[in-house]
């Protein structure tokens, strides 16, 4: 614990101190907790409610085909003593096959479930970061972060040193 304090404190230190000794501008930071402002919203309780009614299609999809999946296994040990092996082999393999459907769907509404809730959520996304520029911008604020996440929500473009930080490194580094 001592050690984060000390590494907090010395890299607050190496922001602070060279904008107080250079004359800059004062270095303001703000923060906000996205998930509390998206839950506020009444556009993300719609989205929501959007994405509930669409799952409920899709868990009903996969439930269907677990219940075949297992009733294929129920069918296979109930009548295994009186099957030949070649009938077994066929049970089996209906068995995997079914039980691989089962996977590949749930995969693939995985991905389609997180395709529409980016769909759904975008707009909200899209006006939330927006209002947050511009409270960045009225306020004079060097960087807002989200405090969950500690991610970089808005800042001043004048502060990003990537473009020099990719010349020195094409001129040959140090």
């Amino acid at each position: 614990m001592l050690k984060i304090m000390k590494t907090l404190s010395l890299t607050i230190m190496t922001i602070l101190i060279p904008c107080s000794l250079w004359g800059q501008t004062v270095l303001k930071i703000g923060y906000v907790d996205a998930q509390a402002i998206a839950a506020s919203s009444t556009e993300a309780a719609s989205a929501e409610e959007q994405f509930q009614r669409e799952m409920v299609v899709w868990e009903s999809e996969l439930q269907s085909l677990q219940i075949e999946a297992e009733e294929l296994i129920t069918q296979y040990q109930t009548q295994q003593a009186t099957m030949t092996p070649e009938n077994m082999a066929v049970r089996e393999e209906l068995i995997v096959r079914k039980q691989q459907e089962f996977q590949n769907r749930a995969q693939e509404i995985e991905s389609l479930a997180a395709t529409l809730r980016q769909e759904l959520y975008q707009p909200l996304m899209e006006k939330i970061n927006s209002i947050i520029e511009e409270i960045r911008q009225q306020g004079d604020y060097t960087f807002i972060f989200n405090s969950a996440t500690g991610v970089i929500l808005s800042a001043d473009e004048s502060l990003d040193l990537t473009e020099e930080v990719i010349q020195r490194l094409a001129a040959g580094g140090l």
